[in-house]
């Protein structure tokens, strides 16, 4: 289908009087994107423009000279399809529909469109259902009138019954009642596979980004899986999970979430929580920037954003996350050497290039080290002046395997912290010196 984009620029009013931008993304940078979420569901975009819109109407968002000047570039390209890159309300969809004879789609909607093109697992599918009812619920419009109001009652004596919008509305809430439940059971589906994790000690990385940043890459990269990674915004959709091995030989499983995007629908969100809670669980969380895109602060700024909404504030996102500097490869060499120097120099950062590989084995090392704070393994043989010993480590450990010696000493197979097994050790090493077979790990 042929497609006109359309990216509306408000201004608001600062209290000086001066107008200024409502969005802190540049105009071009949104018609850019726009398009290439149009072209991510296969339309042929044949125009995209940016309107400045210094007074918003209710009933159409533009002005009646845009309106006009866009229908006639419809007609010129004929183009039946007009994406405007901003929230519409039901009113203004329907009155620019009617305006230009075609058919509008906002922000929203094209979204909606792509995940629902991108879903395919039954998670997927559940979840993008439930936010396209929910975004549909207050957009109803009967084309028709013959079945405007169905009769109530029994007989002709019968009140009037509830309007076809009305009977619509029901039946999507039931469907959306009926989603939200089955979407239940995904959620405590997906907490007794986190409560298996638990039992193995790996801990979870989880990448996540702005759409198109090359997470996908990255992960296949790391783990050599066939998870599709094109240059197309959401190439994809359902999370992936992978087993890695770190540089020292640790076992780690790592994450590949859906991508983020600027003005996020909230309701998209809350569909999406049972799969987002995976980066809620993560030990780690890299953030995978493009540094190659000309808008990539904001990017970032949108991802810490709905980090934020999913409950990871700006005090526990420093404490474990790693911001990753992708897409170097794709930079000017002056300005690709003082990025990978600056990454060098700051904490908590790494440049990286997913495609040829240049510093994923720094990135590598980096994750050990992070980690090296999560889970251990210990095996330790309790002699009988430490049995006190015991409460402790069943509150600060988790005790996999216990034994009960002759001698009365007791062997036990733990797992905890770095930081626990040195506060352990301590405590061991105070009193009589055990054995060096009492302490392995």
């Amino acid at each position: 289908m042929r497609a006109t984009v359309v990216v509306p620029v408000l201004k608001s009013r600062s209290r000086g009087g001066q107008s200024e931008s409502a969005s802190t993304r540049t105009p071009e940078s949104r018609l850019e994107e726009a398009t290439g979420l149009a072209q991510a569901i296969d339309l042929d975009v044949v125009n995209g423009s940016i309107v400045p819109v210094n007074d918003p109407r209710p009933a159409t968002l533009l002005g009646t000279g845009k309106i006009e000047e866009i229908k006639a570039l419809l007609d010129e390209r004929d183009s039946g399809l007009v994406i405007v890159d901003h929230p519409l309300t039901p009113v203004q969809q329907r009155n620019l529909e009617k305006e230009w004879n075609a058919k509008v789609i906002d922000r929203t909607g094209l979204i909606l469109e792509i995940f629902g093109r991108r879903a395919s697992t039954k998670e997927g599918t559940l979840q993008v259902d439930l936010a396209h009812l929910n975004y549909q619920k207050g957009r109803l419009v009967r084309s028709w009138t013959h079945l405007e109001r169905q009769r109530g009652g029994g007989g002709f004596m019968g009140g009037p019954g509830e309007t076809q919008i009305e009977a619509d509305r029901r039946l999507l809430q039931d469907r959306i009642i009926k989603l939200e439940r089955e979407l239940e059971q995904v959620v405590r589906t997906r907490q007794l596979h986190r409560a298996k994790r638990r039992k193995v000690p790996h801990p979870i990385v989880a990448l996540v980004g702005y759409t198109n940043a090359g997470k996908s890459t990255l992960f296949n990269r790391i783990t050599g899986a066939g998870v599709l990674a094109e240059d197309m915004l959401f190439a994809t959709l359902d999370p992936t999970l992978r087993r890695m091995k770190l540089p020292h030989g640790r076992t780690v499983i790592l994450s590949d979430t859906v991508g983020f995007i600027s003005d996020l629908p909230t309701h998209l969100v809350a569909a999406f929580r049972a799969t987002l809670e995976e980066v809620l669980e993560a030990d780690l969380i890299l953030h995978v920037r493009d540094m190659s895109d000309a808008d990539n602060q904001a990017q970032s700024s949108d991802v810490m954003r709905i980090l934020n909404d999913l409950g990871i504030d700006e005090a526990e996102s420093a404490k474990r996350l790693i911001e990753v500097w992708n897409k170097i490869d794709r930079l000017e060499p002056e300005v690709h050497d003082t990025m990978v120097q600056k990454a060098a120099g700051a904490n908590n950062v790494v440049a990286v290039s997913a495609v040829s590989g240049e510093g994923v084995d720094t990135l590598m090392e980096e994750i050990s080290r992070r980690l090296s704070g999560v889970m251990t393994e210990a095996k330790i043989r309790l002699p009988v002046d430490k049995l006190a010993l015991l409460p402790w480590l069943y509150d600060h450990a988790i005790v996999d395997g216990r034994e009960d010696n002759e001698d009365g000493s007791i062997t036990l197979d733990l797992r905890l912290s770095e930081t626990e097994a040195t506060e352990l050790e301590r405590r061991i090493g105070n009193g009589p010196k055990p054995d060096k077979e009492d302490w392995e790990r």
